[in-house]
Parts: C-alpha cells; sequence; structure tokens
C-alpha cells in the first residue's frame, strides 16, 4: 500500500492527515477520491486508515486526517470536539484535494464512521463538490448531547447537563484548569447495569491492544458539550439529493436510529444497507463485516464517481 502523510490548513491551524493511494497510482493520471474521517475520540490512525487503505486499492485516492483539536492536528483548546469544525475540517480537507493535479474534482466522495458518519452527512448536505456520501454506523452527536444514547434523557436531564456546561465555561474563564470527560469507560472496571451497549463495545476498541493508539487519550473537553447540543447532523438530508446518500448499519446495532432518522430526512436516490450480525463497533474492524462494508462502498462510490453499473 503506497501512502503519504500530508498536511492542510483549517483557518489558522494545521490539520494533519494520511493520502492513500492505489498500487499502480500514476500522477500523471486523474483519480476519484474519497475523504475518510474518523469516529469521535478517533484519530486517523485507526478506522479510517483501515478503510481507507482498502479503498485506495480499489483504485481510489483517499485522505484520511485527525480532526481539528486532536491527534496530530493543531487546534486550541485540546479535545474539543466542535461538531461544527468538524464539518468544516471535511471541507477543507476537499479544498486540499482540488489542489493535487491527480484528484479529479468532479470525483470527490466522502465517508465517515459513527460520529463522522454524522458529520459527512452533514457536510454533503451543503458542501456541493461531494458528489457521494456513505455513513457506516452513522451517530448524531447532537441528538445523543441532547437526548442521551437511546434517546432516555428527559428536558430536565438535558437543562441540567446544559446547566453545568454554563458553570464549567465560567470558572475556566475565571482561570480554573479545563474539564475533561472520556468518550468511554477507560476499562470493563468501569461498566455498571447502566452503561449501554455502545459503550461496553467502544471502550473494548479504543482502550484495549485491538485499537488503542497514543493519540487518543480518551479525553474530551468537557464544555463540548455545549457546541454538540446544538448540532443537527441530519437536520437538511433532503439538501444531498440528486446526489446519493448511503446508509450502512450492523442489524444487530443499538444505534440504528440514527440511520434511520437519516434516512427518513433524506430524499432519494438513498440506501440502507445492513450488515447481518454485525453491532455498532463490529463495523470499525471486525471481519467478515469489514469487507462487506468494503464492497458495498466500493459498489456505491464506484456508480457515483466511476459510472460503474457493478464492483466486485
Amino acid at each position: 500500500m503506497k501512502k503519504e502523510k500530508a498536511f492542510f490548513k483549517n483557518r489558522n491551524f494545521k490539520v494533519a492527515g494520511i493520502l492513500f493511494f492505489p498500487d499502480d497510482f500514476d500522477p500523471s493520471k486523474k483519480y476519484p477520491a474519497l475523504v475518510a474521517t474518523h469516529p469521535g475520540g478517533g484519530v486517523k490512525e485507526q478506522v479510517s486508515s483501515l478503510y481507507g487503505g482498502k479503498l485506495a486499492d480499489r483504485g481510489y485516492v483517499v485522505l484520511a486526517f485527525d480532526a481539528s483539536h486532536q491527534g496530530e492536528s493543531g487546534g486550541e483548546p485540546r479535545f474539543l470536539e466542535d461538531p461544527f469544525a468538524r464539518v468544516e475540517d471535511i471541507r477543507c480537507a476537499i479544498d486540499f484535494l482540488v489542489t493535487l493535479p491527480y484528484v479529479d474534482e468532479e470525483r470527490i466522495g466522502a465517508f465517515g464512521v459513527c460520529a463522522s458518519g454524522g458529520y459527512s452527512v452533514s457536510a454533503a448536505q451543503t458542501e456541493h463538490r461531494i458528489k457521494a456520501v456513505a455513513g457506516i454506523s452513522a451517530w448524531d452527536v447532537g441528538d445523543s448531547s441532547r437526548n442521551g444514547v437511546g434517546r432516555i434523557f428527559t428536558e430536565e436531564d438535558t437543562q441540567k447537563l446544559l446547566d453545568e456546561v454554563a458553570r464549567q465555561r465560567t470558572r475556566e474563564a475565571r482561570g480554573e484548569p479545563h474539564l475533561y470527560v472520556g468518550y468511554v469507560p477507560n476499562s470493563a472496571d468501569e461498566f455498571t447495569d447502566e452503561t449501554p451497549a455502545i459503550q461496553r463495545e467502544a471502550c473494548e476498541y479504543y482502550r484495549t491492544p485491538r485499537a488503542a493508539h497514543p493519540n487518543s487519550p480518551n479525553k474530551m473537553l468537557f464544555t463540548s458539550w455545549g457546541e454538540l447540543a446544538a448540532f443537527d447532523a441530519f437536520a437538511h438530508a433532503d439538501l444531498i439529493s440528486p446526489r446519493p446518500l448511503l446508509l450502512i448499519v450492523g442489524s444487530e446495532a443499538d444505534t440504528i436510529y440514527f440511520s434511520e432518522t437519516a434516512y427518513e430526512k433524506a430524499r432519494e436516490p438513498k440506501e440502507m444497507f445492513f450488515v447481518k450480525g454485525a453491532t455498532h463497533v463490529d463495523l470499525y474492524d471486525r471481519e467478515p463485516y469489514v469487507t462487506q462494508v468494503c464492497g458495498k462502498l466500493s459498489e456505491f462510490f464506484g456508480k457515483a464517481l466511476k459510472g460503474e453499473s457493478a464492483v466486485d
């Protein structure tokens, strides 16, 4: 697999990425390109690089990158999860791709996993340089922040959370240190009877040798909840049409409702593809599920970006 480091700007700071190339890459030719975006709390070396390499093998130039404020990318304060900046990252990634002489600017697609599935769909709503978009185990961070995972929050729960965000911002404005929380439990020892299945799965992925990475320390700035709660990943999903939308979910995932919401709001052409037997996090790296997802992505982007009627 051929790959190289890449850097581009999001406003006044640098975003760090990896470009993946087909094995027979010829810089004098034009290639379709894909923007691959990682889940919340993840980094480019994890799931987005796994899929990026596999799709490069199928003839695409693929750009995976670390989100603003995270990984090797710039941005202060560190570990801010700002959904609006995450969407802007995708736009800036496209700004970078269209400067590369071997990228066909009329054949750019985007996909993301988990939170970035939501971010990619959100970007595609108004970013017309994205000609096709796919969400894998897509997650709407706004929905989960306002309503809790599984939409279990009461209105009082949401107001209490936002009250605490306001108090913490005041503390930090007066010089107190930043407060950080984890995206997932740090170990199974932190599980309770109320810990959702998705959190148990994500802990096993991010906090064990399965996929742990030093640039993914399971830290999020607590005050990110203010930005997150104001976001709606699928608010204008209807604007993606007539460009195609693909949503890929595990049949056993407890987060299917996010993709169902996106699908309901979107117009044709749209498709929801179920990977039988898979959970939410299974689609990050488990076989045979990754091979099935890559096959479906290849078919989808092959039709949308290459004009292929079928892809093996």
